[in-house]
């Protein structure tokens, strides 16, 4: 046995302090490092909060080249420089379920904290022409679905919109075996073309067979895509229960991941029932998640699926509880039946509130806003859960909030597209996607009556490092956005 000399007390300390002083050069000699440098922009004096490490503490953030390359305890040198004192610096909010996606409602997002809005249930059938018309144009990132929706339509024949009518073939047509086979070629090549997930609305398409269900599941599986699900059949007699267990047995078979958009819509007074599962699910190791949106009502066209016969039962609504956005009205039987034939986007009162506030509180759920044109969600559903679920009713604490609006969908997408897993963070080496905001007084203003208003309390909004929110205002002529896409193969 080898041995070693024995040290005494004094060889003992003279190698600790040498220890210590080392130690303690090497983190001063860090610390000036940083210092010394000159990055391109420094947020300075933030509250910096980020739920991936649970880091609550005042930071200065040093960026360049659109990365954060600082966080520091001590004052940093930038060429430009925030001072976000008495501010919350945060992730930039990552939205999985927004419908509206033109420069217009990107405006409304970064202004309600959103720095990638993506549209992953209705999605698109064309991948390369969607990203296409969004390349260098866009004020925040954007991403899409390969969608199972408008592929149906464009394999049935049908005229292309962004929901299919009730009478369309897409909704009611069972599809051949051609069919089938030719959906599925569809979804894998838009997979292979950079698709983040594969969306499905099943709720609008009934004549789809669970045995279809499974072969676009399957298709899903190949590329670790999540699949994000509007379940059949919601109501107030557990059938979005049922609709679930159809989608997580897909799941379960096929191993694709799966992702139940806006719970509490889809789930009605059921809602907690349909958290229990997913979250017994999740216990058992399946790869299970969801979503919600802050308000007491949803909208789509009232020509869809969704309201065929038996829909004021399955619903629990009339047409008293529905709102025509284009003229404030509340509809009545006759008003109904009239829209019914025209088709068009209505707002429909189906979330009571005490639901609402349950699943923006219950940790399994992100916040996404189901955003469009027409509905205060577009425009305000950050800003309303900081405001009135965090701050007026305590429902949930800050930093849980900014974990369900930045990290949790981050890392729902992370599989299939590993560039996320350097957004819904803060740290060094993370993307610039940042949101700066006064977290005592952050409300959304849009209503119902006027859904196209900008949220207050958001001061700043950082894409890539650029402002595209500047001291409470929007900026215009600046496009740092860019393209959520899984690898192109």
């Amino acid at each position: 046995m080898k041995h070693f000399p024995a040290l005494d007390q004094g060889t003992t300390n003279s190698r600790a302090i040498a220890l210590f002083v080392g130690t303690a050069c090497g983190v001063l000699f860090g610390v000036a490092s940083l210092t010394a440098q000159e990055f391109e922009l420094v947020i300075a004096n933030g509250r910096a909060m980020d739920p991936e490490s649970g880091l609550d503490a005042i930071r200065h953030l040093g960026i360049s080249g659109g990365v954060i390359r600082a966080l520091s305890s001590e004052p940093l040198r930038g060429r430009s420089t925030i001072d976000a004192q008495g501010l919350v610096v945060a992730p930039g909010f990552i939205d999985l379920h927004q419908h509206g996606q033109t420069p217009d409602d990107f405006r409304f997002k970064a202004a309600d904290g959103v720095t990638s809005a993506l549209e992953l249930e209705v999605g698109t059938a064309d991948v390369d022409r969607w990203y296409a018309a969004r390349e260098g144009k866009s004020l925040i990132h954007f991403g899409v679905s390969i969608g199972h929706i408008p592929t149906r339509m464009t394999v049935m024949g049908d005229t292309p919109a962004f929901l299919p009518g009730s009478k369309d073939k897409a909704a009611m047509k069972t599809a051949t075996d051609e069919e089938l086979a030719e959906l599925k070629r569809k979804l894998e090549h838009g997979l292979q073309r950079g698709a983040v997930a594969v969306g499905f609305g099943v709720q609008y398409t009934p004549a789809a067979t669970q045995w279809e269900l499974l072969e676009m599941f399957r298709v899903a599986a190949k590329f670790g895509a999540s699949c994000h699900v509007h379940v059949r059949a919601r109501g107030e007699r557990e059938g979005s229960l049922a609709g679930f267990s159809e989608v997580l047995a897909a799941s379960v078979l096929t191993g694709a991941p799966l992702h139940v958009v806006h719970a509490q819509s889809s789930g009605g007074r059921s809602t907690p029932k349909l958290l229990q599962l997913i979250s017994e699910a999740q216990a058992r190791g399946f790869d299970v998640t969801t979503e919600c949106y802050p308000y007491p009502a949803g909208m789509t066209d009232i020509s869809s699926a969704i309201y065929d016969d038996g829909w004021q039962e399955r619903l629990g609504i009339s047409p008293g509880d529905m709102l025509w956005p284009s003229t404030g009205e509340r509809l009545t039987a006759e008003t109904f039946a009239k829209y019914r034939k025209t088709g068009g986007l209505v707002v429909a009162f189906t979330n009571p509130e005490e639901v609402v506030q349950a699943a923006v509180a219950n940790p399994l759920t992100m916040i996404a806003s189901d955003g469009l044109p027409g509905h205060p969600r577009n425009a305000g559903t950050y800003a309303r859960v900081l405001g009135l679920y965090v701050r007026g009713q305590k429902a949930l604490t800050l930093m849980n909030a900014l974990r369900k609006m930045s990290l949790m969908p981050a890392q729902r997408l992370e599989k299939c597209a590993p560039m996320m897993r350097n957004k819904g963070r803060i740290r060094m080496g993370a993307d610039a996607d940042l949101v700066v905001f006064d977290a005592d007084n952050v409300l959304d203003k849009a209503t119902f009556e006027k859904p196209a208003q900008f949220s207050d309390g958001i001061r700043f909004v950082f894409v890539n490092g650029v402002a595209v929110v500047k001291d409470g205002q929007g900026q215009s002529g600046v496009t740092p956005g860019s393209a959520i896409r899984a690898p192109i193969r």
